[in-house]
């Protein structure tokens, strides 16, 4: 089977939609979605996801099932260079490469300042959540494998958040999170696509064949949008530095 996760497009925070820039963004995108044959659409409950999703089910008569578990993976963790709370994928690199912790799948949750919130259990309701999905899709979690019960080349769609693509992808490639969060960045109305392997028969494993393609506003000429980056030298005030 295959499995899309598509980042919302250019986000209007304040409203929870999208700016000028990501309405056109989501329409480059269905054009490119239109012509894949998916079997089942899922959508988070936040506006900029089901605004982005709404321009290609429209397009194609659709409809997705809203996932709330799909939502923007926001847990509040303290950063170690400040007391107020924030993202985790906010974090400072000097902070986060000086623990092995964070490297670790069996350990990242041990670290001080992630073992005080409630960051682990968000993480396993994710990760049971879409367990539980790709059961329903033949396909049954067999420790850091899957079981096929049921083989297909079915494809389904996610039209999710940043930070809760790293949590998917972290789950499916046995990767820690932060090292997704931090090492990685999904520019908006980007498309990863996850292909099943079936090397032996009845055992599979997820391997990720693209991630966060912008080949479709490339064709159009567009630049992607610069949200979830930060500043690429330190003497750029335009870009964000915190």
């Amino acid at each position: 089977m295959k499995i899309y996760i598509i980042r919302h497009a250019d986000p209007d925070y304040s409203i929870d939609s999208l700016t000028e820039t990501g309405w056109v963004e989501a329409e480059l995108l269905s054009e490119r979605m239109k012509n894949v044959k998916v079997k089942n659409f899922y959508v988070s409950p936040l506006g900029r996801a089901r605004d982005t999703a709404n321009c290609t089910l429209k397009k194609i008569n659709r409809e997705a099932e809203v996932c709330d578990w799909l939502q923007e993976f926001f847990i509040p963790v303290s950063r170690p260079d400040r007391p107020e709370k924030g993202c985790p994928w906010d974090w400072l690199p000097e902070d986060f490469t000086t623990d092995d912790r964070m490297y670790s799948m069996e350990n990242w949750t041990e670290v001080p300042n992630f073992k005080d919130s409630d960051i682990k259990e968000a993480y396993e309701n994710v990760t049971k959540n879409l367990d539980e999905l790709l059961k329903k899709h033949g396909y049954e979690r067999m420790g850091r494998m899957y079981k096929v019960n049921e083989a297909n080349e079915d494809t389904i769609v996610f039209f999710c958040h940043f930070g809760l693509e790293c949590v998917l992808l972290s789950h499916l490639l046995s990767i820690p999170p932060m090292m997704l969060w931090q090492g990685a960045c999904a520019a908006p109305s980007s498309v990863t696509i996850l292909n099943s392997e079936e090397r032996r028969k009845g055992k599979a494993s997820f391997r990720m064949s693209c991630f966060g393609d912008i080949s479709h506003l490339y064709v159009a000429g567009r630049e992607p949008s610069f949200h979830a980056r930060f500043c690429e030298t330190f003497d750029n005030k335009e870009q964000r530095h915190d």
